[in-house]
């Protein structure tokens, strides 16, 4: 028998988060998004830190062509899914803001403490 993890809120399950893939979040008036990139899972607040918009394309669209980088829709900024940290742009330097979470039960839960 699962568990929920204490103080956390089921997103997705890993099925639905393909590698390379992205998918938005929209709880309770927060925007978030998770990133899957070579077999690791990441989760952000969807706030660029350049122009505090959300970053995505279209729905659950975060990478750029190649799969490879986070990228900003409004600017071109590229992020790097491992650490949030812009590596081109005019928030080069910047970081997107992680967020807790943690992978239980082959789901990603976001932990709002």
């Amino acid at each position: 028998m699962s568990t929920q993890p204490a103080d956390s809120l089921r997103l997705c399950s890993l099925d639905e988060l393909p590698d390379p893939g992205s998918r938005g979040f929209d709880i309770d008036g927060i925007k978030l998004f998770a990133v899957c990139h070579q077999g690791q899972v990441r989760l952000y607040l969807n706030r660029c830190p350049h122009r505090g918009i959300p970053l995505e394309w279209q729905p659950d669209s975060f990478l750029d062509s190649s799969g490879q980088l986070i990228q900003c829709a409004t600017h071109g900024a590229l992020f790097l899914p491992e650490s949030g940290e812009c590596i081109a742009g005019p928030c080069s330097g910047q970081s997107l803001q992680s967020l807790h979470h943690e992978v239980h039960d082959n789901a990603l839960w976001w932990r709002r403490n």
